[in-house]
């Protein structure tokens, strides 16, 4: 069982920055590949940033590259998101998740399905003004 708390969101200025937090519990975290999740009110929980379990993979929806880098300490059991020069298009909820799939090659392929996440966080809401 893996427990995961977001922090982090909060109202800031479009071009803004804000470093978002999961905090996971169990000694058996750095098997688990990790990902972040939004959704925006009224639509679909859509993908945002995955990383593998070494932290040598990373994976981002289009729309964030360049400007939102994930990582993760495995000493520990953190998991963050670096979201700069941020959009009011970020506006949304956004959820820290867990996979336990072991394949690098199947999760390389696979990252952005939330069926392979089988712990979720509650969610933290970040709001970008314009």
């Amino acid at each position: 069982q893996v427990q995961l708390v977001e922090s982090g969101g909060e109202l800031v200025q479009a071009g803004g920055s804000l470093r978002l937090s999961c905090a996971t519990s169990g000694r058996t975290f750095s098997r688990y590949a990790m990902g972040w999740f939004r959704q925006a009110l009224g639509k679909e929980r859509e993908f945002v940033a995955a990383i593998n379990q070494s932290g040598g993979s990373t994976y981002y929806v289009d729309s964030v590259k360049g400007r939102f880098t994930i990582s993760r300490d495995n000493a520990e059991n953190m998991v963050y998101l670096q979201m700069n020069s941020l959009k009011p298009e970020d506006t949304a909820v956004y959820y820290c998740a867990a996979s336990p799939i072991a394949s690098p090659t199947y999760y390389s392929r696979n990252y952005y399905r939330e069926t392979l996440y089988n712990y979720w966080g509650q969610g933290t809401q970040v709001t970008v003004s314009s």
